[in-house]
């Protein structure tokens, strides 16, 4: 038999979950909208008329810097949306090492976190 999770188990109750998750989705259309912008900036980078060598320079390195920015973005939006799933899968406020809480204070400062602050703070000194 099978044991179904109860209400017991899960650390928050579904007035909280829904602000977390409505947190999550803010900022998961900030990264989009970023993510859009950084990609028009860089289109439109190089296409104002004639260039010497040194604007030509920088309008590469500014490219670089704005493709740079998008990769940090993915992995935003990749963690924003693992904690979206965390919270239709019932295991969001779970720490993943030891699958105990996680703190509502540490959730509201990084709605993200995906371990409790003993468990980061032992999987750092491990790094």
């Amino acid at each position: 038999m099978t044991k179904e999770p109860t209400d017991q188990k899960k650390p928050f109750d579904k007035k909280t979950l829904a602000r977390f998750k409505q947190t999550l989705l803010k900022e998961r259309e900030q990264i989009v909208g970023e993510v859009k912008q950084i990609y028009e900036s860089s289109k439109e980078m190089g296409q104002n008329g004639i260039q010497d060598i040194g604007d030509e320079a920088a309008n590469i390195y500014n490219k670089q810097i704005l493709l740079s920015l998008t990769e940090n973005e993915r992995m935003r939006l990749q963690e924003v949306d693992e904690s979206l799933d965390r919270i239709e899968s019932g295991t969001y406020g779970i720490c993943e090492e030891c699958g105990g809480p996680i703190s509502l204070k540490r959730l509201e400062v990084r709605p993200v976190a995906k371990y409790c602050v003993p468990c980061l703070t032992k999987l750092e000194k491990g790094k």
